[in-house]
């Protein structure tokens, strides 16, 4: 990937540079043993600074990050927000027509979990870093990796919980 891969604007090469959990993933294909996993899911729960209070936003700002697929891309002004790029990998709302099936349906999540405090945190670790719950996660750590804001975090939070919300529709 190195030799084929160019550093251009602000999409450097640090990019396609491991870290030691991605490590872990790949040279175990995605099976360390549990232990390792366990350890290494709680060093990452480490790494999610949970804001104060309610952590679900406003679902009109999620929907448009969770439909925006912009972000750190070379031809992107440093520095400007990013967007979620959830479409692609998972169905947000029984009316959309066209979504990735890498990730489970996120189709009625609130409706089906519920909104309250240990939810949201659970929705908006899980979007902050979500090899914290799964190690070898394929779900970008938006948050740790500094992609989406905290602000953006619990729009998305809002999209999945609020009860308003298209997804709960």
């Amino acid at each position: 990937m190195q030799r084929d891969l160019h550093a251009r604007g602000q999409a450097t090469m640090d990019r396609v540079v491991q870290d030691g959990v991605q490590r872990v993933c790949t040279e175990s294909n995605d099976r360390p043993p549990a232990e390792l996993a366990k350890r290494l899911e709680a060093d990452q729960m480490k790494t999610i600074a949970f804001p104060q209070g309610n952590l679900i936003g406003d679902w009109k700002n999620g929907e448009r990050i969770a439909q925006d697929g912009r972000g750190l891309q070379w031809t992107d002004k440093p520095g400007a927000p990013g967007g979620g790029s959830c479409y692609n990998c998972h169905q947000l709302s029984p009316k959309e027509a066209s979504f990735g099936t890498i990730g489970p349906s996120l189709s009625r999540f609130g409706a089906i979990r519920g909104n309250g405090p240990e939810i949201q945190k659970y929705v908006y670790g899980k979007i902050f870093n979500a090899k914290a719950y799964n190690l070898c996660s394929q779900m970008p750590r938006l948050g740790y990796s500094g992609t989406l804001t905290e602000e953006q975090i619990k729009d998305l939070v809002g999209l999945l919980l609020d009860p308003a919300s298209p997804v709960n529709q």
